[in-house]
């Protein structure tokens, strides 16, 4: 999808590789997922979702839903769209039982940062691939 690949060279270009968390499209499948993509004229602009965790692990707790590969194309930003993807994922973790939803995302990812600590998250310990990189955040809120 270009969305992903777009959102990974802005990883690049941020911090110099792309995401290497292993991510499994089938972990985005219903119940245990879900993936959106807000379109604009029709045209793919916004996309995000989550993946269940049921397993403890260090600060991931069972219920979780981790956000992964949230993004808004640069064009179409301050239009509230991430706003309304961040929701709708809200929303949908909810519905299937889900009790809060975390993330990780990096101090060069400014915007990201505000949208979440806007819409109620709060950092947690760090956990996942960066949980030891002095640049990731993670975050969480209850649902």
């Amino acid at each position: 999808m270009k969305l992903i690949a777009d959102l990974q060279q802005v990883f690049v270009v941020r911090y110099g590789d792309e995401d290497v968390t292993p991510v499994d499209p089938a972990q985005f499948a219903a119940p245990r997922g879900h993936f959106v993509v807000g379109y604009l004229d029709g045209v793919p602009v916004a996309c995000g979702g989550w993946r269940a965790h049921d397993v403890a692990d260090g600060s991931i707790r069972p219920g979780d839903a981790e956000i992964k590969r949230m993004y808004t194309v640069d064009s179409v930003r301050g239009r509230g769209l991430s706003r309304q993807v961040l929701a709708e994922l809200e929303s949908s973790a909810r519905a299937v039982g889900r009790t809060r939803m975390i993330l990780e995302t990096g101090t060069r990812q400014p915007e990201a940062i505000g949208l979440y600590e806007s819409s109620g998250y709060e950092r947690i310990d760090n956990f996942g691939v960066y949980r030891d990189h002095p640049e990731s955040l993670c975050f969480g809120k209850e649902l």
